[in-house]
């Protein structure tokens, strides 16, 4: 029996986990599992720990989270290394990105049109479905982060990033 094999079974308690045993580094999560569940490094011990061991998704949801801690804090410090960094495009490059893409969307629907309407041609700048996704990505991601921010600085006084620096 390979990781793999145990993926679908681990997936239906721990998706995060399952879909990883699947992947490339199966054997290592596949470790990391039978180690949470106190068994053997083997595929059949995890499947079995699964249908045995009550507590089993409990145990394979706390990797899970404490994944998803580790890569909030991999994120949070890649943030704060851009806020303190020394070049301004360093520390600003994400919304100059947001503020080239908004003025493209206005030129495209809004000015346009407009100068089109008045004057019989205007010009209008073709934007990729691609850099679509990337302005969508980017707008939740600054309407996630102000949310986050105020939520922060309501319950604790400070802001998320204030409390990143104390960390």
């Amino acid at each position: 029996m390979k990781w793999s094999d145990v993926a679908e079974t681990v997936a239906k308690v721990a998706p995060v986990v399952g879909g990883a045993l699947g992947g490339p580094a199966g054997a290592a999560v596949g470790s990391l599992a039978a180690r949470a569940l106190g068994v053997e490094p083997t595929p059949e011990a995890v499947a079995r720990a699964i249908h045995d061991d009550p507590e089993a998704a409990v145990k394979l949801r706390k990797i899970e989270a404490d994944l998803e801690a580790i890569r909030i804090e991999a994120q949070a410090s890649v943030i704060t290394a851009e806020a303190n960094g020394e070049s301004y495009l360093q520390r600003n490059w994400r919304p100059i990105l947001m503020l080239v893409i908004t003025a493209i969307v206005a030129n495209n629907y809004i000015i346009a049109p407009y100068l089109g309407a008045m004057f019989g041609s205007a010009l209008t700048l073709d934007l990729p479905e691609r850099l679509w996704d990337l302005m969508t990505l980017g707008v939740g991601g600054y309407i996630g982060g102000r949310t986050i921010e105020k939520v922060t600085r309501g319950s604790s006084g400070k802001g998320l990033m204030d409390r990143i620096k104390t960390r």
